[in-house]
């Protein structure tokens, strides 16, 4: 192995990791000095209640958007009917809605005062809720059925390429063998897909561990919420953090299924594979398929916008509001400089590990990135814990040396929020630049160095511009996803600093969505941008 870059870029790779390990050693060392006196309480009231309530939430919303994210994969994959090219992108849309605004506009659409009760009301003459029954949103189901509105596109897009072209050979013996398509998914689409629909559902439920807006307002107490709880209203940091390393040990294991699915993955996959040749719908039969494909685009995006696209439009004579303006502001400037840091340190930690031809400066790359499997709420708690006290000791001694106070200048600015977003979303920049690479062939760098090319020639005049599509893909994913994080920004904000989503939360805490709507669909809107060209970029 040659050394293509001089040892300060190592250093600086591992200053890299050991900014992505201190929030988790933070945590392990608040665990481990504190108390166990809280355990008692925590056991008898806390987490019994927060496990079983966690665990049958994510056991249904795993039932929820397998049905939903296979069942439409299969369906577009397999069979034509009409309007299938449009659904096969269309169904990627839902996940631009985060399941904070999510929750509060499927509340607002099916509660007593929305128009679907008020339909059912007029229609059957009733005057009032004892008259009449209609499921209640606020429960598992309902926090199940939101959940998987939103996140069923993991699955869709994970199982969508296995069974439309890994399985194209298989698929077709079936058929030639005379076999119905109701045998072909269950005996050889769903065994084969079985890898890509645990990696799809591991990622959803990663997802619903990280929320804390949706649960709440759902009445749903998971672990994470629990967390959120014990931390702030019950003023016990020792409590949260044990609970965070309870938390941590479900999410070790959700990604050691997704990692494990993601290794099996390969086993159906040759080189030689095409599409499979699409069954014909007829009759009845198409309708009920578009109707299959269509319901989860109307409830999980449809909805949504149809909400806030209502309020905002009876708000539009008042004007643009200041503070929503000013909200606006604060997220893009935070989202910008996380997603540009986010995006050059994962360019700048692979482009090391391709040119020095080191596979454990890659390996520290994959374990930096692992920050997108931990909830918003406990990277928060591991964060502010050890910058506080930086800052704490930092100026007690600009106080001794100097006599003035240097304030808090990491725990009390946005600094701890972007540090925050690009621990959360290295992952995403990481695994969008590590694809791209993936498609330059390496070749190329031994006949630019053959013709007397430096490493930092070859990364400047031929990695970057084949790769700034994929960079901007990068930064754009990562900004967006910023743009919506709402359980680390909560707990991190400078004092009256607000954000679209903390903007969001407090006035739908309050009961008042209405004035919040256009944020909202600011966040739907912006979302929209990358989910949308990521579905069109696989056209089937």
């Amino acid at each position: 192995m040659h050394r293509a870059f001089s040892p300060v870029a190592g250093i600086v790779l591992f200053t890299i990791l050991g900014l992505v390990l201190l929030p988790f050693l933070a945590l392990v060392g608040i665990a481990l000095s504190g108390s166990l006196e809280a355990w008692p309480h925590l056991l008898a009231n806390v987490l019994p209640r927060s496990l079983f309530q966690t665990f049958t939430l994510l056991f249904l919303v795993a039932f929820g958007t397998s049905l939903i994210g296979a069942g439409t994969a299969w369906l577009t994959s397999v069979f034509e009917f009409p309007l299938r090219r449009l659904f096969s992108w269309a169904l990627v849309l839902p996940l631009a809605v985060p399941t904070y605004i999510a929750a509060y506009t499927q509340l607002e659409f099916f509660d007593f005062s929305g128009p679907v009760q008020s339909f059912v009301r007029d229609l059957g003459g009733y005057s009032s809720f004892r008259d009449y029954w209609f499921p209640d949103l606020r429960s598992f189901w309902g926090a199940a059925l939101v959940f998987s509105l939103v996140l069923y596109p993991y699955v869709y897009m994970t199982t969508c390429l296995t069974f439309s072209r890994q399985g194209a050979s298989a698929l077709d013996a079936c058929r030639t063998l005379g076999a119905k398509p109701s045998r072909m998914f269950w005996q050889v689409g769903l065994p084969m897909a079985r890898p890509a629909l645990a990696a799809g559902v591991a990622i959803a439920l990663m997802e619903t561990l990280n929320d804390i807006g949706a649960v709440e307002i759902l009445g749903v107490r998971t672990l994470t919420y629990a967390v959120f709880e014990t931390w702030l209203n019950r003023d016990d940091l020792v409590g949260a953090v044990q609970l965070a390393i309870v938390l941590l040990i479900i999410i070790a294991f959700l990604v050691w299924s997704e990692r494990k699915a993601r290794g099996a993955r390969n086993y159906s996959a040759t080189s030689r594979e095409r599409p499979t040749a699409r069954l014909n719908l007829n009759g009845t039969r198409k309708w009920l398929a578009v109707i299959a494909c269509a319901s989860p685009i109307l409830l999980g995006l449809g909805i949504p916008i149809y909400v806030l696209g209502t309020y905002t439009f009876r708000r539009l004579g008042e004007g643009l509001n200041a503070a929503v303006l000013h909200s606006a502001f604060n997220s893009v400037l935070v989202a910008t400089i996380s997603a540009v840091v986010a995006t050059a340190i994962a360019y700048g930690v692979i482009q090391y590990a391709r040119l020095s031809r080191n596979k454990r400066v890659a390996t520290t790359g994959r374990i930096a990135s692992l920050g997108y499997a931990v909830p918003g709420t406990v990277l928060a708690i591991g964060l502010l814990i050890p910058l506080a006290s930086f800052d704490n000791w930092f100026d007690a001694a600009v106080r001794s040396m100097f006599g003035v106070s240097s304030g808090l200048l990491l725990s009390g600015s946005i600094g701890i929020l972007i540090y925050a977003y690009v621990l959360r979303f290295l992952a995403i920049s990481y695994g969008t630049v590590e694809s791209g690479f993936g498609r330059v062939s390496p070749h190329i760098d031994l006949v630019a160095r053959s013709l007397g090319r430096t490493p930092s020639q070859v990364a400047k005049q031929i990695h970057t511009p084949i790769m700034k599509n994929v960079l901007a893909a990068a930064f754009l994913l990562v900004f967006v996803d910023s743009m919506k994080e709402l359980s680390a920004t909560l707990l991190l904000r400078p004092f009256n600093f607000e954000t679209l989503s903390t903007y969001i939360y407090d006035r739908a805490s309050q009961s008042a969505l209405e004035d919040a709507s256009f944020a909202a669909l600011i966040i739907v809107l912006i979302g929209l941008v990358p989910v949308y060209l990521i579905s069109r970029a696989p056209q089937k």
